[in-house]
């Protein structure tokens, strides 16, 4: 059984996670991407990234991209992932980091952002910067 690390990650280096998440999604031309700060209401991480794709293919191509990325620019793998076979919602989960790559269906469906509507989020822009973080 994997065990999480015990290495405590500064916030600020979680962020940037995030940031380098959102940056790959968006390289693979991922829609809707948003970073949620969920850690005031979940003990079990601190952030989500969410993001969709059009098809089973972008799906795919985002996570591996999501993933290649954080080991190239930050030297984290994540610490289990989900969703690979049906690719209609891949999480990747790296302890402090969740990231939700899902289908445009399934994202209507489980609609998580309506859930955590009263955290802080950024949604993500084109340009490779966050935009204004947003009130809950």
């Amino acid at each position: 059984m994997a065990q999480r690390r015990t290495t405590i990650i500064e916030p600020e280096q979680v962020r940037r996670w995030a940031h380098v998440a959102a940056e790959a999604a968006d390289d693979k031309k991922a829609t809707d991407t948003v970073i949620l700060d969920v850690g005031d209401v979940l003990s079990i991480t601190d952030l989500f990234v969410i993001t969709s794709g059009t098809n089973a293919r972008q799906v795919r191509t985002i996570a591996d991209e999501i993933e290649k990325q954080l080991k190239e620019q930050v030297d984290v793998a994540p610490v289990r992932t989900e969703g690979r076979r049906d690719l209609t919602w891949v999480l990747l989960d790296y302890g402090p980091l969740v990231v939700h790559v899902f289908s445009e269906e399934m994202r209507r469906f489980y609609d998580i952002e309506r859930l955590y509507r009263d955290v802080p989020k950024e949604r993500w822009v084109s340009s490779g910067a966050p935009a204004a973080e947003e009130a809950g």
